[in-house]
């Protein structure tokens, strides 16, 4: 599962909002279907820009993941990498392009459905809700010191 990372939280909400406000979605082009679209706004790379590295792999975001090597100049591997720079796995990689990791479509609004990967409502609603489960774990995961909330002087209080 992915690391919650305040850049990935960032990163699929903005990608959810551009996919909202119309951004260009087409599941079948790298630059354009979901991780495509993630990319663009990790890197700031155009669509174009993605497919032309996209072509230096062979395969779908799938399969170019799973063949993904962090220490490699390829260019697609440098896109790879800047998703798993933010907390993504190559699992995770697989999981946005499908739309099928399970803990996220359990925690759906209105419950747990199964969602067409290439359906823009649908990368939208998961994008959305992925973004909302990292950061509970990221909020779940601050400790507080446990005298936080005590008392408050009364002299630092009047100030």
């Amino acid at each position: 599962m992915a690391h919650p990372t305040y850049e990935l939280i960032e990163a699929l909400r903005d990608t959810a909002k551009k996919l909202t406000n119309g951004a260009h979605y087409a599941w079948g082009n790298h630059g354009a279907c979901n991780c495509g679209n993630l990319v663009q706004s990790v890197t700031k790379l155009t669509k174009e820009e993605i497919l032309t590295y996209a072509h230096t792999g062979i395969g779908e975001w799938t399969e170019l993941a799973e063949e993904y090597c962090g220490v490699t100049d390829a260019p697609f591997s440098l896109l790879v990498s800047k998703l798993t720079d933010i907390g993504l796995t190559p699992t995770d990689i697989h999981n946005l392009e499908y739309l099928d990791n399970r803990a996220v479509l359990e925690q759906l609004p209105g419950g747990f459905r199964w969602l067409k990967r290439n359906k823009r409502e649908d990368v939208i609603a998961y994008f959305e809700t992925f973004a909302q489960m990292l950061e509970d774990q990221l909020v779940a995961a601050v400790e507080l010191p446990a005298d936080l909330f005590k008392t408050v002087p009364r002299q630092m209080a009047l100030v």
